[in-house]
């Protein structure tokens, strides 16, 4: 089902029919209307792998069965927001400081624009205050929905952590090896270390009460699948393992949706039975 564009007038559009719009900040977003205002939300964030977009991921996890809203939200840096020079410019930027030129600033800038663009989409399509919030990301949108759990302010109740990065330094550690590179951590890069580092930070998770599924496939690498382990272990989540899923989710290039891969549908039918048992 292709997306449609939105605007105010969007509001009688039928259930299941996605649209995408941007909020008065620039956020890029493809919402999933549910059947009625007071149905569970769940709020999306995307890889910056493929899929690497709002749409992209709707496409590969559409949370096919769930009677919801879904909200995708658009990464800054990513999709419609990619700088100048597209993906080879943030390969760039990655390659000259992963943490400070990439990694972190998406993740904090996404956090910090989630509470204003979830009010916005939820006052504009009229989602019931009282529905039920779900949190569900995939690889750097895993840490995103990790924080916005963990900082307390959301009210999530249940959340899905797929292709996880749930600590960053590990992730940046694999990254390093693979491109052959050496990082050098300082004070800046260090500190946000500390803030994704959701193995060290379960405390905080657990505090919330929400119930949290952690889905990572086997032929992922170490850095998603260790700190994954210790992160379950850590606070009790709900760990799946999908045999011969790798990190992406999707085909390169990864921007547009595309067809939903084996191993999206597995993922799907994981994250959808998780948010229908704990979202009720």
């Amino acid at each position: 089902m292709s997306p449609v564009n939105c605007t105010v007038s969007s509001m009688n559009d039928s259930a299941n029919t996605p649209i995408t719009g941007t909020t008065a900040e620039g956020v890029p977003y493809l919402v999933v209307p549910a059947s009625r205002p007071q149905a569970p939300v769940v709020v999306a964030w995307h890889l910056l792998d493929a899929p690497r977009s709002e749409i992209a991921f709707h496409a590969a996890l559409p949370l096919n069965g769930l009677d919801a809203w879904k909200l995708y939200l658009g990464l800054p840096l990513s999709g419609s927001r990619l700088p100048s020079g597209g993906v080879d410019e943030v390969m760039r930027l990655g390659m000259e400081d992963a943490v400070l030129n990439l990694h972190w600033p998406i993740h904090d800038r996404a956090v910090a624009e989630f509470p204003a663009a979830f009010a916005e989409v939820r006052e504009r399509f009229g989602i019931a205050d009282e529905a039920p919030l779900g949190l569900l990301g995939g690889s750097a949108g895993s840490s995103i929905a990790a924080r916005v759990l963990a900082d307390g302010d959301s009210g999530a109740t249940a959340a899905v952590f797929v292709s996880p990065m749930l600590r960053l330094r590990s992730m940046v550690d694999v990254l390093s090896e693979r491109f052959g590179v050496v990082y050098h951590w300082g004070p800046e890069s260090e500190r946000a270390s500390e803030v994704m580092d959701f193995v060290a930070r379960a405390p905080e998770i657990v505090a919330t009460g929400a119930a949290v599924r952690v889905i990572a496939g086997t032929e992922d690498s170490p850095g998603a699948i260790e700190p994954a382990r210790e992160f379950a272990a850590a606070t009790d989540a709900d760990l799946q393992m999908v045999d011969g899923l790798a990190h992406p989710l999707a085909e390169e290039p990864g921007l547009e949706a595309a067809p939903q891969t084996d191993g999206a549908q597995r993922v799907d039918a994981l994250a959808t039975e998780w948010f229908r048992a704990k979202l009720a």
